[in-house]
């Protein structure tokens, strides 16, 4: 094998087997797919060669018919596994189909005498049991349907689609395409004749498609020359044709298919061929010879010409390669023709008993180069392996266009180089020639390709772009600078200022994250650039510089606007709020009210203050009070210092009435231990007083519980507001009825005179107190020569309710003492009361006789017996306890305390018992013991612990209820009643398995 060229070889041609025929005649015709190839013999023979497992198998299609019977054609489907021959003879042509699995060939009956030249296979819905539809094309220019199942051993049917009646040439080539639309299938089918190329194509079964062409004009291609054998191929890549190649007698017609495509041709069909091309035979430089068979792969062109095979690329059409077969010619006619395996991508050449194999080494390595020469920068970019070689293609583009002085498209391109073209390099370019505005371009296309880790390059880059950003926007001033002076039209500049400016927005916007604050802020305040300068700082979020701008501009909205972001500290608020309120009341005031709790009121005092302390219409201190007063009302704040700034404007005004409604609020009411005010009333009230905003002093005086200096203030500014001070004290009689004779005195000097209508004014005051003061509290009052009469009837009113309260009081001593007498008559009582008990009644504990004698008065001497029966208890209920009994249940069924101080004081009695009994000098026989006044009171307190209420009809035995049957302490005695199962041993029973 020779091949030709320079570099790295495309292709090689290697022998692969020898003596393929396996001497059943010639190579006739060979077909290939999925690592599988049939031979066509001249003796009616297949060879079917399966590379794959390295084996071979002889078909007979004759069957010892004699006769000269050769193989026409063989047909094999991709997968190698359905494959279709045609037998020429003497008496005409049969047609045979093998499956992979048969061990013999079967003859299709339908299609005898018919010349089969050439069969489409259905690539999307062949299956390995089933050929599906099958196209046919003959030697008498007809089209044929077929369909093959495997396990019916022969044809399903075989349907005639169409004929050539206009020019009648046989079909020598055929394929097919299909794709899904919906829920339907589109056929695409091209067929060739010598001189024809015809498509296809339609919705529906291909019976429909080929039908409606009987109403229509066929698509047909028309190549004039002559050919030995007219070839049609598809390059097929992941299962779908991409590109076909036509070996017509002028040249190779080809062109790229696109199945999805709904073009319109001239002829109104739907064309699927898209970039058509044309190959001449007169670029192979031989004069005169054309291809005997060719092959398509996807780049190239394989023409067999002689025994040579010449590589022609499809795109380029310049011929690349040229491969020699080594046929051994002193025995062989020389290679008969090409096929390729779409499956595999590998190609065949083959002669009369010999096969070769041409592989491909990476055919489309060069491809992005030929596009490159062919000025397709696309697709050479595309066809790009690495960043070298797409590099080669920018600067060709970018060189190419610095040529033709497109300076900005150059700069682009420039930007994507990598390596083969340093920065340096490609900046000089630009400045030399003066090109600034494209350089800046270069610049930010650039950085559009670098990546995040080039930090330094990135940052370097972007303040370069930044100083020509610069620059252009102070050429532009000048410009507009000289027109104007000239008289000019100046729009055009303008309108370029306002678009760079805005250009230049946008990139600091971008770029905010990798620009250096410091540099880039005094570059923008190197060029005078203020409004960028404060721009860029509020994209950096240095709104102290933006804010300070702004106010300085007097611009107190936008300054505001910039201190309502969310991420603007709240202390620039503070800071600024003194400038801000100074500047625009109003809008700041609106500001820190729609900012509600994140502020702190209180910080914003000393604003407040500055404003108020500057002399202003009377109508613009409102704005402080609404705030303050929406901080009070609507936050409920708390702060002291805004209630109190609050209360200090108001006092200011001449109005003193929403001072008064301010003082009379109870901010702090509903809230637990909530003050009624937060302000300082001391503060209030010496603030009123200097203001003389007196009523606002009462009030405060009030509050402060100093009522006898409210009742003297309000006496200088209302005798009312004084009465309501007065009656305001309710929980300190004697301070009461003072500030009314306070009252009644101012009242009573007010009346000054002798006559008597001003006295009686004076007595009728009386009646306001709700006689709380006498006509003898207020006569010290009156003069020394006011006459007696005057006071008449007040003196007798008066003796005669000290008359009433006289009588009531004897009426509550006799009552007094009638209770007295029936309190002695119930004691005398209870020490007669006595109970008489059933000899047979028992004990409601130990259910033992309640009159037992002897052995349970153990309890304590000190208890009262008769004879020798024990001390016991009895209730109303009729229930009786012994003694001991009684207090041994109650202990029980008490809590741990009661427990325990029943029986302190049962130990203390029986203590102070046998000590009585040892003075006295008593026996131990059990008689009673004189009572003493200690021992009768610890047995009134026992008896009161354990005999207050029947132990069965009290509270004791409903609290039992919740007490459970079973106590933890009797735990034991519950186990012993157990049931216990008894060990029993365990039984085995049998088991028998039956099988």
């Amino acid at each position: 094998m020779e091949a030709g060229g320079g570099g790295g070889q495309l292709f090689s041609v290697d022998p692969l087997e020898r003596q393929a025929a396996r001497g059943h005649g010639v190579v006739t015709s060979m077909a290939a797919g999925s690592d599988v190839i049939v031979l066509g013999t001249s003796r009616g023979w297949l060879v079917r060669h399966d590379f794959s497992f390295e084996d071979a198998h002889d078909l007979d299609l004759v069957s010892g018919r004699s006769g000269d019977h050769s193989v026409h054609r063989v047909f094999l489907d991709p997968g190698g596994k359905h494959c279709v021959a045609t037998v020429v003879h003497p008496g005409g042509a049969e047609t045979y189909y093998h499956h992979a699995r048969w061990p013999r060939p079967k003859p299709l009956p339908r299609l005898r005498g018919l010349l089969v030249n050439a069969v489409a296979w259905n690539r999307q819905s062949i299956t390995e049991a089933s050929t599906k539809e099958v196209i046919l094309g003959t030697e008498s220019g007809q089209i044929f349907e077929m369909a093959v199942d495997e396990a019916d051993k022969r044809e399903k049917y075989v349907k005639p689609l169409f004929e050539l009646t206009e020019q009648r040439e046989g079909i020598k080539d055929l394929q097919m395409e299909t794709a899904v639309v919906g829920n339907s299938t589109r056929y695409y089918v091209m067929a060739v004749t010598p001189t024809r190329l015809y498509s296809f194509t339609g919705i529906g079964s291909l019976e429909t498609v080929f039908a409606s062409y009987s109403d229509r004009a066929i698509h047909f291609m028309e190549l004039p020359g002559e050919i030995p054998n007219s070839e049609l191929h598809f390059f097929i890549k992941q299962r779908r044709a991409k590109h076909f190649g036509w070996l017509s007698g002028s040249g190779i017609y080809h062109g790229e298919l696109n199945f999805g495509a709904q073009h319109s041709s001239t002829s109104g069909d739907e064309n699927f061929v898209e970039n058509k091309g044309f190959f001449d035979y007169s670029k192979l430089g031989d004069s005169g010879i054309k291809p005997r068979s060719f092959a398509l792969s996807e780049f190239h062109f394989l023409l067999l010409i002689g025994d040579k095979i010449k590589v022609v690329n499809r795109i380029s059409q310049q011929m690349v390669e040229e491969l020699v077969v080594d046929d051994t010619p002193e025995i062989s006619r020389g290679i008969i023709g090409l096929c390729s395996d779409p499956s595999t991508g590998l190609f065949y050449a083959y002669d009369e008993s010999s096969i070769f194999q041409v592989s491909t080494s990476d055919e489309g390595r060069d491809m992005w180069q030929v596009y490159l020469d062919m000025n397709h920068y696309a697709a050479a970019l595309s066809h790009c392996r690495n960043p070298y070689q797409r590099d080669q293609v920018y600067l060709v583009q970018a060189d190419a266009a610095f040529a033709a002085k497109e300076y900005y498209i150059a700069a682009s391109f420039y930007a994507k180089i990598n390596y083969i073209l340093s920065f340096e390099e490609i900046s000089l370019k630009f400045i030399s020639i003066g090109e600034q505005d494209a350089l800046r371009t270069f610049l930010l296309r650039r950085l559009d390709n670098l990546t995040k880790d080039d930090k330094m390059q990135i940052t370097m880059i972007s303040t370069w772009a930044t100083e020509l950003y610069l620059d252009k926007i102070n050429r532009l001033l000048l410009e507009d600078t000289t027109a104007t002076t000239t008289n000019s039209v100046a729009e055009p500049n303008s309108s370029e200022y306002c678009s760079i400016v805005n250009e230049f927005r946008a990139f600091l916007s971008d770029s905010k994250d990798v620009l250096d604050e410091a540099t880039t802020m005094r570059l923008l305040e190197s060029y005078g650039r203020v409004d960028e300068l404060v721009y860029f700082a509020g994209l950096k979020e240095q709104y102290e510089i933006v804010v300070h701008h702004y106010i300085q501009q007097g611009e107190a909205r936008k300054a505001l606007e910039v201190l309502q972001r969310r991420n603007v500290p709240v202390d620039l608020v503070y800071k600024f709020a003194p400038d801000l309120i100074m500047l625009d009341a109003y809008e700041t005031v609106e500001s820190w009210m729609m900012a509600r709790n994140k502020l702190n009121p209180g910080k914003l005092i000393p604003a407040m203050m500055r404003y108020v302390s500057e002399p202003h219409a009377k109508n613009e201190t409102h704005e402080v009070i609404k705030y303050l007063e929406f901080c009070v009302k609507d936050l409920n704040n708390e702060n002291p210092g805004v209630h109190n700034l609050l209360l200090s404007l108001y006092a200011k005004k001449e109005d003193e009435s929403q001072l008064l409604q301010f003082l009379n609020t109870k901010f702090g009411k509903g809230q637990t231990n909530g003050l009624d005010f937060f302000y300082d009333p001391k503060y209030a009230l010496r603030l009123c007083l200097q203001e003389k905003r007196m009523r606002a002093c009462v009030r405060i005086y009030s509050m402060m519980s100093m009522h006898e200096e409210a009742v003297a203030l309000a006496l200088k500014v209302d005798l009312e507001l004084a009465k309501a001070e007065a009656d305001k004290v309710e929980d300190d009689e004697e301070l009461r009825k003072k500030l009314w004779l306070k009252v009644a005195k101012h009242v009573i000097e007010q009346e000054k005179g002798v006559k008597r209508e001003n006295i009686k004014k004076a007595i009728e005051f009386l009646s306001e107190t709700n006689n709380l003061l006498k006509i003898e509290d207020i006569l010290p009052f009156f003069p020394d020569f006011v006459l007696i009469d005057d006071f008449k009837e007040e003196i007798c009113k008066s003796l005669k309710d000290y008359n009433s309260q006289i009588e009531q009081l004897k009426q509550e001593m006799d009552d007094a003492t009638r209770g007295a007498d029936n309190i002695r008559s119930d004691i005398g009582a209870l020490a007669q009361r006595y109970t008489v008990i059933d000899r047979e009644q028992d004990c409601g504990v130990c259910r033992r006789k309640i009159l037992t004698v002897g052995g349970l008065h153990q309890v304590g001497r000190s208890y009262t017996s008769v004879g020798h029966m024990a001390p016991f208890y009895v209730f109303p209920c009729g229930h009786a306890f012994h003694a001991n009994c009684l207090i041994g249940h109650v202990t029980r069924c008490s809590n741990q305390v009661q427990a325990e101080r029943i029986l302190d004081l049962q130990k203390r009695l029986s203590l102070m018992d046998r000590k009585a009994a040892k003075e006295n000098g008593a026996s131990v026989n059990g008689e009673s013991i004189t009572s003493t006044t200690p021992v009768d009171k610890l047995r009134s307190q026992l008896d009161d612990a354990v005999a207050s209420e029947c132990p069965f009809c009290g509270d004791l035995m409903i609290k039992e209820i919740s007490q459970p049957f079973i106590l933890p302490q009797e735990s034991d005695e519950k186990e012993s009643w157990e049931i216990k199962p008894q060990p029993t041993p365990q039984k085995i029973l049998p088991m028998t398995m039956s099988i």
